[in-house]
């Protein structure tokens, strides 16, 4: 049996501003579901979570107004 691809790095702590876990950037639902959905599932968020991250994160930093 192979391991689940995991953009995991056990920097669990969801971000309340954008429900997204500041370590990986998936969503609660998305880790809640992440061994159930199939590796092609897996592949496809973990393609789009550098993105997730730094607009999330940059928004959720940017104070300027």
């Amino acid at each position: 049996m192979t391991r689940a691809s995991s953009p995991c790095i056990r920097v669990c702590i969801v971000d309340p501003e954008t429900g997204l876990c500041e370590g990986c950037g998936r969503t609660r639902e998305e880790i809640g579901n992440w061994y159930h959905m199939s590796e092609e599932e897996r592949l496809a968020i973990m393609a789009i979570l550098p993105e997730r991250m730094r607009e999330a994160f940059m928004k959720a930093g940017d104070k300027s107004g």
